[in-house]
C-alpha cells in the first residue's frame, strides 16, 4: 500500500474534478514541476491508487438509461457468505457498483437499464441467483441531480 502525502491527495482531488486536466496545469495547481507531477501520477497508477480513467456520459446526449439502486440483505453476515456474494457479483458486468454497507441492508448495488423489462431480466437471471440473498429491494432513479455538476466545471 502506497503512503500518500498532501501533494498526492491534492493531485487525486484535482483528477477527480477533471480527469482530462493537462499535466502542466495540474503541476502548477499542486506546486510541482510537470515532470515531478507526472512521476507521482505514474507511481500512483503503478501502485493501483489510480485504477483508471473514465468518461461521464450525459444521458440526454446518448442512449437513455435508468440507474437502479438495489439494496441486498444476506441470510447471514459471516465472512464466508460475504466472500461468496462478492465473488459472484464480480462475475456480472451489468452490476456497475457494489458497496458493503452499514445500516438496514448489507450491500448496495447499481445497475443501469434501458427499461423495466431489462431490469426484470437482470433481477431474474442475476440478482435472484446471487448466493445467500435473503431480500432484494430495488429503486428506480428519476434523474441524476449531480450530473450538471460535471457540465458546469467545463464551462
Amino acid at each position: 500500500m502506497m503512503a500518500l502525502d498532501k501533494i498526492d491527495r491534492n493531485i487525486l482531488r484535482l483528477l477527480r474534478l477533471d480527469g482530462r486536466v493537462s499535466n502542466a496545469k495540474l503541476a502548477a495547481e499542486v506546486g510541482l514541476s510537470p515532470s515531478a507531477c507526472l512521476r507521482r501520477i505514474k507511481l500512483m497508477e503503478q501502485a493501483g491508487v489510480i485504477r483508471g480513467y473514465t468518461a461521464l456520459i450525459d444521458a440526454t446526449q446518448s442512449e437513455t438509461t435508468i440507474a437502479v439502486i438495489i439494496n441486498i440483505t444476506l441470510e447471514r453476515q459471516t465472512e464466508d457468505h460475504l466472500d461468496r456474494f462478492e465473488a459472484a457479483v464480480r462475475k456480472h458486468p451489468e452490476i456497475r457498483e457494489c458497496y458493503l454497507m452499514t445500516g438496514g441492508s448489507d450491500y448496495m448495488l447499481r445497475v443501469d437499464v434501458e427499461n423495466a423489462g431489462v431490469f426484470e431480466r437482470i433481477h431474474k437471471e442475476v440478482l435472484s441467483t446471487l448466493p445467500g440473498v435473503l431480500r432484494i429491494h430495488s429503486s428506480f432513479s428519476i434523474r441524476d441531480v449531480l450530473a450538471a455538476r460535471s457540465r458546469s466545471r467545463r464551462s
